[in-house]
């Protein structure tokens, strides 16, 4: 279809391809259903959980699932050593409700726990790796962790720590060179043996268990900004209704742009994801790692983000998808040997998390010309992203994080808690089949956080008059100079605008009359230079002078993230008061 021949875009409102989308008999058909006695719109044609999710990988047997350096593991040979662990766990005494953790930075034997805990009927548990030996005692204790599955570093961060757990009655190390002793710990290899020993395997059918959608599954912790962090009780209708979403977001992408959305191949050449988040985070669990499998798709993981090693990975393992947060879309763009590679196998960039450039999705287009660009917003509270916005519609309007799905529904209202209408900032309330039920045991912050379906996000934003969200910032991060309110992303979004900026984050700095003026920390891409009146001058054009950062420091490298990939704004603060600064 040439230029001229395409249809104006958009071809469709959201509202009719959405009827189009899920009218009845179609695979997206949308329908009502009680949720936890809160009437919803659900998808009727949902899985009901994810045991039927995990029977679809099967046919896809012979395709390589999982990459990590010199391992490998296909589908067949994964779905062996996640049977052989299920029952392995039966054995331990693991009955439908116990807690399995799983303490692991992204390696092979990571799904494999998940899977195996799911396939039992435990409530799997995966803990931040990033956390400290205490945090990780918290995180046992607080959800009465039974069985523990971890890797050598986290054995080595929590093992002084585990008396303290007086539920855990068994626990399993992974990649240990010598043998542990302690009686309490069993090695993963002397259950499923090696990566690459997988397919050696015997066959062995998964447990013949029963639960239904809306019971638990697993227990996610929020990233614990503030206090101790808070398990999200998260369900298989929540999970399973995620992949859903972000299926129709595509097939939504189809519908505006004037075309049919392709259907279903399995014989399609297979999807492969260079993994770029954790897995104990909602985003590289619920929207990467269990579509993999679903999908017969192959995940290839790093240690640890590195775009010098991404680049080759990438071009060898034809990989397909990648992203996580902006940063790593810029290092990939900026990286010197970019045209080295053959990366013409990228068909979606995508990511989240934090701030990102209008730039940005101009120069994903023009380095991967037929890639769909996107980003999305989502909590752990909605069980990973929540609204989404790619291709055209994230080209035309890339400051706005989209629009819900067909059963997602978004409010904004002031802080009595009154709807406001259009292009007014207030707190985001989301609702729909992907909210959890509440946090673990913690009913004073479940009834504070969760309103009759609705989450209480704690972001401020605005919607326009097509639906499309723009988040503004974190309500509790707002800066007040002087008594007007400055929205950090705001002035953060004009920093990325700046051609020479991959890193932007702005905080308060304590004034004796305002009470606090906006700071600015950015890192600056590979060869370019600013200086700090450069960048205030260039804010100042687009923003009113009070928003204007009164300073901008330049950090020598990556902001520092969390185990999500957010900048930690308390993080920096604690750096800058140190005497070098």
């Amino acid at each position: 279809m040439t230029e001229a021949a395409k249809p104006a875009f958009p071809a469709m409102s959201i509202a009719q391809a959405h009827a189009l989308l899920t009218q009845p008999g179609t695979p997206l058909e949308v329908g009502e259903e009680a949720v936890r006695g809160i009437p919803m719109k659900v998808w009727k044609n949902a899985p009901p959980t994810l045991r039927e999710v995990y029977a679809l990988g099967e046919p896809f047997g012979p395709r390589d699932h999982l990459v990590f350096e010199d391992e490998r593991a296909t589908v067949a040979s994964f779905r062996k050593a996640v049977s052989k662990f299920a029952h392995q766990l039966i054995a331990d005494g693991v009955k439908p409700g116990d807690r399995v953790a799983v303490i692991m930075r992204n390696v092979p034997e990571w799904p494999v726990a998940f899977w195996a805990g799911v396939l039992v009927g435990a409530i799997v548990t995966p803990l931040n790796a990033w956390w400290t030996g205490s945090e990780l005692e918290y995180g046992l204790k607080n959800s009465g962790t039974s069985i523990a599955v971890m890797d050598i570093e986290r054995y080595e961060r929590v093992r002084e720590h585990l008396d303290a757990c007086p539920d855990i009655r068994k626990i399993y190390v992974s990649r240990a060179r010598e043998e542990i002793n302690d009686p309490r710990v069993a090695s993963v290899e002397s259950v499923i043996g090696g990566t690459n020993d997988w397919a050696a395997l015997p066959e062995a059918p998964p447990p013949n268990m029963t639960f239904g959608p809306d019971d638990d599954v697993a227990i996610f912790y929020t990233s614990g900004t503030t206090g101790h962090p808070k398990g999200a009780v998260i369900s298989h209708r929540n999970i399973i209704s995620n992949i859903l979403n972000s299926a129709s977001a595509q097939a939504r992408a189809f519908l505006r742009r004037g075309e049919a959305p392709p259907l279903p191949d399995p014989a399609a050449p297979q999807k492969a994801f260079l993994i770029s988040v954790p897995f104990f985070h909602a985003t590289g669990c619920f929207a990467i790692m269990i579509p993999s499998l679903m999908g017969g798709g192959k995940i290839v993981m790093q240690r640890r983000w590195d775009a010098d090693q991404a680049l080759p990975l990438i071009a060898k393992e034809r990989v397909t998808h990648f992203g996580g947060v902006p940063t790593i879309a810029w290092q990939v763009l900026e990286h010197p040997k970019v045209d080295d590679y053959d990366l013409s196998s990228v068909e979606g960039v995508s990511y989240g998390g934090a701030p990102a450039a209008p730039e940005l999705v101009k120069r994903i287009k023009a380095r991967f010309p037929t890639a769909a660009p996107g980003q999305g917003w989502g909590m752990t509270e909605t069980s990973a992203t929540a609204i989404s916005n790619g291709s055209e519609d994230y080209e035309r309007k890339p400051a706005s994080c989209g629009v819900p799905s067909a059963t997602g529904e978004v409010k904004i209202v002031d802080d009595k808690g009154n709807e406001l209408p259009a292009g007014e900032v207030g707190e985001l309330w989301y609702k729909g089949p992907i909210v959890v039920r509440g946090y673990w045991q913690n009913p004073q912050a479940s009834a504070e956080t969760f309103i009759d379906g609705w989450v209480k996000t704690g972001d401020l934003a605005k919607v326009d008059d097509e639906g499309f969200v723009y988040i503004v910032d974190r309500a509790k991060d707002m800066l007040i100079r002087g008594g007007e309110n400055i929205y950090c992303v705001e002035v953060e979004n004009v920093l990325y605008d700046h051609p020479a900026v991959m890193d932007a984050a702005v905080i308060g700095k304590a004034h004796v009359q305002l009470g606090e003026e906006p700071l600015a920390v950015v890192h600056l891409k590979p060869g370019m230079k600013a200086t700090n009146d450069e960048l205030r001058h260039f804010v100042a054009q687009k923003l009113a002078a009070f928003k204007v950062p009164v300073e901008v420091i330049f950090w020598p490298e990556t902001l520092p993230r969390n185990a999500n990939g957010k900048i930690v704004k308390k993080e920096l603060k604690k750096q800058l008061e140190t005497p070098e600064f």
